[in-house]
This record gives C-alpha cells, structure tokens and sequence, in this order.
C-alpha cells in the first residue's frame, strides 16, 4: 500500500468528489444495505489506483489520496475488461478462489462497479469489501451499486461543467476588464486633442471670417462637441465599473435654462434640417448638478436627432412647477421595439434596429445613471407617433 502524496492531476479527481456532499452517504448507505465493512470511490487509470472518498469500518487503511498498486487490484481488471466484478465468497467462487488479490487485502466479499461519465470516460469504480461473506448478487444490491454510480459519474459532469463555466467567466470578465481600461486610458488621452480643438474653434469664431467660413466652424464645433460628449460618457463608465460611481454635486443653479439653450443652439448647428422646438421654462434656482443635467440632456437630444424621422420636428419640455423639476424629449419615429426595452438603458446594448450613428451605446445608460445620482426617474413612452424620454426628480433649494 502506497500513501504518498498524490500529484496534481489526480488532486483535481479527489477534490471534485470531495466537494460532494451526497457520496458520503452513499458509501454508508452500501455499507449498511450489504453489512461490508469498508467503501470506497477510487480513480482507476492504467497505471494507479487512487482514493478519492473512503468510508472504513473495518480498518482497512485507505484516505483519500491514498493509492494502492493498480496492478494488484480486482479494480484494474473491471477497467481492463469493462465489466462489473461481484463475488460473494471469495473461497466459493471458482474465477477468484485462486486470485492472489483476495488473499492479499485479506477479504472473502467483493464489488466494483464502474464509473462512467457522460462521454463514456472511465473515471473509476465503486468498490466495496469485507473480511466476511457477504450476499452481494442479487438485484437490490446490484441495482443500488449501479445507481450510484451513476449518481457519482454525473457528479462529475456536474463539477466538470462548473468548473469550465467558472474558467470561461474568469476569462471573460479578464478580458472585459483590459478592454474596460484600454477604452478608459484612450477617452483620456483624447481630452487633449478635443481640448485643442475646441481652443482653436474659439479662437477663430473671435476673428474676421466669412458667412460660410463662420458656418463651417458652427458645424465643426458641434462635432467636438460631439466628441466631448462621446469621451465623458465613456469616462463615467470606466469610473462606474471601477466602482467610482457617478459623482453628483448638486447645487443651487440660478442659469439652467441658458445651459440647456446654448445645448440646444449647438444640436440645431449641427443639424440644420432638423427642427428643434424647445419650450424652457424654469422660473426659480434648481437643486442640481448642473453640467450633470446637461450631459443627460445632451444624449437624449443627440438620441433623438440621431433617431428621429427626418422632416419632422422634435419637441423639448422643460420646467420648474413648485419642487417638481420635469425634462422630456419626444422625436417622431418608430416604436422601440418591445425586446430592447429591457435593456434601452444599459450599457453598450444597441438593438438591430438602432442607428450606428448612436455610438456605443453609452448614452441612454449614462443619462439614467445621472438621473439616478439626482434621485430622479428616467423613463421612455410612445404615444401619438413619438418616443417620448421623460425625467423627472425633486428639486428642494434651501432659502438662501
């Protein structure tokens, strides 16, 4: 008998029937349906035998990870031959009488029964002896050993699918974090070269140009505003996954409306075609974060002129009743299909009838993740031919 410890590919055999809380009693169930003294799993190849679960009564001396001389087990030969080996007294029995494996672990009663998994590997045997005879061949028993061991190959299959599904997540969410810090460190390193831009568009709406140079800037500044846009979008979802959070700071903002109608001024730059009808009516201080409140503003206009029907006007509500602070956006279009409502405002989900000019689909999360921050509620209807994106929280101002 060779106790020594067991290498690591034969450790993973022994964990994984280990980690079963149900083998345990299935050793003892044989052990009190049979009256033998001593049970075992063992992982059977062509060259070792190896306990991965015991239950000893009889002092036979084996633990898991225990392993005896392959080549001296009846074990060995059920692998070999692929047949169960059922003897109920070893000295009545003329195959074993005069097999010297009986007589060197000193038992008259045995059973093995083979384990196979799902894909016909031979894993091992269920094995049982004892010192004394015992009445092994009949239908009962039989019909329980098979059982089990049918019980403990899928087990395996069990543990073996956990374990490649845990390997496959590892790996995915290993991944999904590189990406997650490539998309973080290169929005960062554009806040440089947008910057640059935007200074340099400043510089020349201050000079002497032309109408259609002058138009040319307002068309290129909406693109880096775009831009802009774009890069803190992707900014607040690395800092949401790295779990910074969204960083709201609220206060009391006296000019709202003028933000929300410079956002405006530079949409309809942008797209000239497309008729922006807003009525803004904030008549006293808001309690918010105030370019918070623009950026989730910003994507759900950029959404509704990316997605609204061309020709037909999209229409701002905005305003102050009392604490109430309430914001909507309706473009004429389509229905959003059913399906992605689930999801409209998750990150990176773009349904297949979204256009590509919406991004990557950060927008729609990132404004409700704003409006989260404000203890608000963002939400999107149809009615009368139109998507309607509506948010509303509770502005309280101190008295100042």
């Amino acid at each position: 008998m060779n106790t020594s410890a067991t290498p690591h590919d034969f450790q993973a055999d022994i964990d994984a029937i280990g980690r079963n809380q149900t083998i345990p009693i299935l050793l003892e169930t044989v052990l009190l349906a049979t009256g033998m003294g001593f049970a075992a799993v063992a992982r059977v190849t062509d060259a070792r035998w190896v306990t991965c679960r015991a239950l000893d009564q009889i002092s036979f001396g084996l633990t898991p990870g225990d392993e005896l001389d392959v080549e001296t087990t009846l074990c060995n030969e059920v692998r070999q031959f692929d047949q169960e080996i059922v003897i109920d007294d070893v000295r009545q029995d003329p195959l074993y009488r005069d097999h010297p494996c009986p007589q060197r672990y000193g038992f008259r009663s045995y059973i093995s029964i083979p384990i196979r998994q799902a894909d016909g590997t031979f894993f091992g045997t269920l094995c049982a002896i004892d010192p004394a005879p015992r009445q092994l061949r009949n239908d009962r028993v039989l019909g329980m050993f098979r059982l089990f061991a049918r019980m403990i190959a899928e087990a395996l299959d069990a543990d073996e699918a956990y374990a490649q599904s845990q390997l496959a997540l590892s790996h995915e969410r290993d991944l999904a974090s590189s990406q997650e810090k490539f998309i973080a460190i290169l929005a960062h390193d554009l806040r440089n070269p947008i910057g640059a831009l935007s200074a340099g568009l400043r510089m020349m709406e201050r000079r002497d140009i032309d109408d259609k140079a002058a138009e040319l800037v307002k068309l290129m500044r909406g693109s880096v505003n775009r831009m802009g846009l774009l890069i803190e979008n992707l900014l607040d979802q690395a800092r949401k996954r790295s779990g910074g959070g969204m960083l709201i700071e609220r206060t009391v903002a006296y000019d709202l409306d003028q933000a929300l109608l410079q956002i405006v001024s530079e949409f309809q730059a942008v797209a000239p075609e497309q008729t922006i009808q807003a009525s803004i009516d904030i008549p006293g201080p808001v309690h918010c974060d105030v370019p918070r409140i623009c950026q989730l503003f910003s994507n759900l206009l950029s959404n509704a002129v990316s997605h609204g029907r061309a020709g037909l006007p999209i229409e701002i509500g905005v305003s102050l009743e009392g604490e109430r602070f309430a914001l909507s956006i309706s473009n004429y279009g389509d229905p959003i299909p059913e399906e992605q409502l689930p999801s409209l405002f998750e990150p990176f989900k773009k349904g297949p009838n979204r256009s590509e000019r919406n991004g990557l689909g950060l927008g729609l999360f990132i404004a409700s993740e704003i409006a989260k921050g404000h203890d608000g509620n963002l939400s999107v209807s149809f009615e009368e031919d139109r998507n309607r994106f509506s948010f509303v929280m509770r502005s309280v101002c101190s008295p100042q």
